[in-house]
């Protein structure tokens, strides 16, 4: 018998019971990944704000600091996953620099990697615009 190559830690293993709970088919998984991902990227963009401004959302330690969260920006974000919607938190001052998600960065890394692999595989750049995953 052939061992599987997606071995799974035992947290892993918890993620895929939960993931799998509310799915009917793989399209389901999907939505749920993407929602997942983009949740997730969201999460770091809030701690990346964090360390900015040096203390938590809601603290009393961020009162007269002379900058302070000023609400959040809307960004739709090409991954594999397909398009996804985060938001972006923004300080007062305009300083705040993510990481994770720089400003104007639409894409993922992935799809750029794939793009770029397919180009030098010899693969038009037609045939890449017009593959429906990208």
């Amino acid at each position: 018998m052939r061992k599987s190559k997606n071995i799974l830690t035992d947290k892993e293993m918890e993620l895929v019971g939960l993931l799998m709970q509310d799915c009917q088919s793989t399209g389901d998984i999907q939505s749920k990944l993407k929602r997942l991902f983009a949740g997730t990227i969201e999460q770091m963009l809030e701690a990346e704000m964090e360390e900015h401004l040096g203390y938590e959302k809601h603290s009393i330690e961020g009162n007269n600091t002379g900058n302070s969260r000023n609400g959040y920006n809307r960004k739709t974000v090409i991954s594999d996953y397909g398009e996804s919607e985060i938001a972006v938190p923004r300080d007062r001052n305009g300083e705040f620099e993510p990481k994770i998600l720089e400003k104007r960065q639409t894409r993922t890394d992935e799809i750029e990697h794939k793009i770029m692999a397919m180009y030098s595989k010899g693969i038009s750049q037609r045939d890449i615009e017009d593959n429906p995953f990208f």
